[in-house]
């Protein structure tokens, strides 16, 4: 899982929406609690993506990570940006192939 989130923040620190992309399952979803929304497959998390990282010019840094069990963690990050700066939570769910199925995200 490490690897898994360490790849994730590379990728959306370097707006790679594509490479991000390809961490996730077709099915998956990004629910965020702090937009109002959830944004479902390939071409939802598109979306999240270009609007919330590319769109804000956010980077974000891991303060921490808990497993929770063998296929979800909490990792609580740092996002800085054109809207300011806010810490947040990110449950990301991975399935047996190791693809992100699922992130509840919420702002603190």
């Amino acid at each position: 899982m490490e690897k898994l989130v360490s790849v994730f923040i590379q990728t959306a620190n370097a707006f790679d929406v594509e490479g991000a992309l390809a961490l996730f399952a077709s099915d998956a979803v990004i629910d965020d609690v702090s937009v109002g929304d959830a944004f479902v497959g390939i071409e939802g998390i598109r979306l999240y993506f270009e609007q919330f990282f590319v769109g804000y010019k956010t980077v974000s840094k891991l303060l921490s990570l808990e497993h929770l069990d063998d296929s979800t963690a909490v990792a609580r990050l740092d996002f800085t940006g054109d809207f300011g700066h806010e810490i947040g939570t990110l449950k990301i769910a991975i399935n047996a192939d190791g693809l992100i199925e699922r992130i509840d995200a919420d702002l603190e």
